[in-house]
C-alpha cells in the first residue's frame, strides 16, 4: 500500500496493488478503504508497519498541507 504525500489541503491519495483506494482525510480513512475492499478486522491493520505501508511525504502523523 502507498500513501502519497499530502496535497494542498492535507489530503492523501491511497493506492494498493496499483489501484486507487481513495483519498484519505485522516488516518482512520485507511481502515474504511480496506474494510470496503473486504478486509476483515481492517481497524486492526497496522498502518505504522513499513513492510505494509509506504508512507510518502510524511508518516502516519502527517496530515497537513505542505508549505507553500
Amino acid at each position: 500500500m502507498v500513501v502519497h504525500p499530502p496535497d494542498h489541503r492535507g489530503w492523501r491519495r491511497v493506492r494498493c496493488d496499483g489501484q486507487s483506494l481513495g483519498t484519505a482525510y485522516r488516518i482512520s480513512d485507511i481502515a474504511v478503504f480496506l474494510a470496503s475492499r473486504g478486509m476483515e478486522n481492517a481497524e486492526d491493520f497496522d498502518v505504522t508497519d513499513p513492510a505494509l505501508v509506504d508512507w510518502r511525504g510524511g508518516g502516519p502523523e502527517c496530515w497537513t498541507p505542505p508549505p507553500v
